[in-house]
């Protein structure tokens, strides 16, 4: 009876234990104020979310400055000669979801701390007291109005699909489509995630998944 328990209990824990950390170096490419790649590795900063790349926000006189720029700036600069960057989990763009450290530093928290980013409360807390403390020191996207990128992507007129993604995944009465860069209908299309909309990056990918192309 001992051995059986034994091997039941063996046969329960690799489904947790299969769950290995990746963990990539490098000098890194900054793509904006939350995505970097390293050693050819799409990595996005865990817990944090910056403001989109052309997303701008409001000083205390209200006046607008481009605070995803800034963002993207504040990371370049934190990155410094390399990163390290470690997780367990990829979103759905197959990005590394991940804390990366340079200097000895958490640079998801760093970059909340300076104001570059906001905690995303969504999916972590881990960097909640970092913006509470940039909130009430009034730095970077607390200085005045900042809209959270996460409504600026929802209601963005223009949608920017992830790098080398671009077909884009709509359903309509007709069903799942996809639509090619270019066709008649892609510029009026918009994704919606929430309903299930998305991106591939191929039409090969579009087709497995059980899309098929419009028009056709």
């Amino acid at each position: 009876m001992l051995r059986i328990c034994s091997l039941l209990v063996l046969l329960a824990v690799p489904a947790a234990s299969q769950l290995s950390a990746a963990t990539v170096t490098g000098l890194p490419r900054v793509v904006d104020g939350d995505t970097l790649v390293v050693a050819n590795t799409r990595v996005r900063l865990f817990g944090i979310d910056a403001p989109e790349a052309k997303q701008s926000c409001k000083t205390a006189q209200g006046v607008r400055w481009a605070c995803g720029r800034a963002a993207t700036a504040e990371l370049q600069r934190l990155v410094g000669q390399g990163v390290r960057c470690s997780g367990d989990e990829e979103d759905r763009y197959g990005r590394l979801i991940a804390v990366c450290r340079a200097g000895g530093r958490d640079l998801n928290a760093e970059m909340v701390a300076r104001g570059a980013a906001f905690a995303y409360r969504k999916y972590s807390r881990d960097y909640v007291s970092q913006e509470e403390r940039a909130r009430r020191a009034g730095l970077g996207v607390w200085q005045g109005a900042a809209q959270r990128p996460a409504k600026v992507r929802a209601a963005a007129k223009v949608q920017n699909p992830p790098e080398n993604c671009a077909i884009k995944g709509n359903i309509s009465g007709r069903g799942r489509l996809y639509h090619l860069p270019g066709t008649r209908a892609y510029a009026a299309t918009r994704i919606n995630e929430a309903k299930g909309e998305r991106w591939f990056c191929s039409e090969a990918d579009a087709k497995s998944a059980g899309w098929r192309r419009a028009g056709g």
